[in-house]
Parts: C-alpha cells; structure tokens; sequence
C-alpha cells in the first residue's frame, strides 16, 4: 500500500502521546514486528547469540520428532513448524547467513536419520524429499548472492550433506531426477542464474 503525502503529514501532526497509543496498538496486533523491535532496541543478545540457540532448537526438535519418522505426516509437520521457526528468526533478525546456514543445518539433521528413512516405503518418503530438495535449490541461490567470504563456512556444511544425500539411494536419484547437479555443494560451482534454472526446471514439471 502506498502512502499519500496528505496521509503522512496528517500522522505527522500526531502528538507524541498519540503517536505512542497507536504504536502500542499496532504491536499487539504484529507479534513478529513487535519482537523484531524488541531485538533491534533493547535485546543484549546479538544475531549470532540468535542463530547459536536456534541452531540448538534445531537440532534438539528434529532429534524428538525422529522418533515419528514412521508417521511421516506427522513428522513433516514438525519439521515445517521448525522451518517457520527459522523463518521467524530471519525475519526478526536478518540474519542473511542463518538464512542459508540454519536450514542446511535441519536438512542435515533430517538426514541423520537416513537408516530410518531407508526403511520408509519411498512413496512415503516421497514428499519429504521433495521438500528436501527444494530446499536446497533455495539454500543453494542464496549462497551464491552471499559475500564470498562466507562461502568456506557453507561449504562446510554443502560437504556434509553431500555425504548425506550420497548415503541415501533414493534420495540420491530423486535430487538427479528434479535437476541437482552435486557439483553445486561447493558455493563456487553454484550458478549465477540457479534461480531462473530452478524456474526452468519446475516449469517442466519437476520440483513438486
């Protein structure tokens, strides 16, 4: 929505009691703003003190839900709960390498799981890996538009779950069917253009 110039001045006359009243209304309508401010203003805990105990969150919440892994429905919605978890802290935060680093990190420890999964049947499994995947096409496009000097960091991460999508046949060959090249684990073979191979590659059907 775009403001009129006639709109702004009009707030502009606000007294400042009356300016404090309907910011205080506004936040209790948007927790997240309303937590962004609160770390932006006041919080003693920095982005990296943030993204230390998400990574904890992380890994503690994926190690209790894979005891469902057998009930994939009910799995894949913890793990989306802990996704939307990550999200709120990017958004809070701005945390550009958390971004890329903290779902790496679910990802890898999804598939820490990988004896259990193989027991799956795959058609199980199925959407679970396609979520994976497209993870990791995101994780991989903004990998490539962060300042170099993170790379050894991320590769770091990409070594492991290489390994890990290696470990998992079927995995394996789903990522080789929707179009990921394992040579993209090393943030230096990422593609400028991934994002518009992406778009190529789920316009052919694939990635869904």
């Amino acid at each position: 929505m775009e403001y009129s110039k006639e709109f702004k001045a009009a707030l502009s006359n606000f007294s400042p009691v009356e300016k404090d009243r309907l910011i205080f209304r506004l936040l209790k309508k948007d927790k997240l703003l309303s937590k962004k401010l609160y770390f932006e203003l006041i919080d003693t805990e920095t982005t990296d003190d943030k993204r230390d105990a998400m990574e904890e969150n992380v890994k503690e919440k994926v190690f209790l839900a894979s005891k469902y892994i057998g009930n994939q429905k009910y799995f894949q919605t913890i793990i989306r709960k802990l996704s939307a978890e990550i999200t709120e802290h990017i958004k809070i935060t701005t945390d550009k390498f958390g971004e890329i680093s903290l779902h790496i990190l679910l990802i890898n420890e999804i598939l820490e799981n990988n004896e259990e999964l193989g027991r799956q049947r795959f058609d199980n499994v199925y959407k679970l890996y396609l979520y994976i995947i497209n993870k990791i096409f995101r994780a991989l496009i903004l990998a490539k538009k962060l300042d170099e000097d993170y790379w050894m960091e991320i590769d770091e991460l990409l070594e492991d779950l290489d390994k890990k999508i290696n470990s998992n046949t079927y995995l394996q060959k789903l990522c080789i069917n929707n179009g990921l090249d394992f040579n993209w684990l090393k943030c230096e073979n990422i593609p400028d253009n991934l994002d518009q191979i992406m778009k190529e590659i789920k316009s052919q059907g694939f990635l869904r």
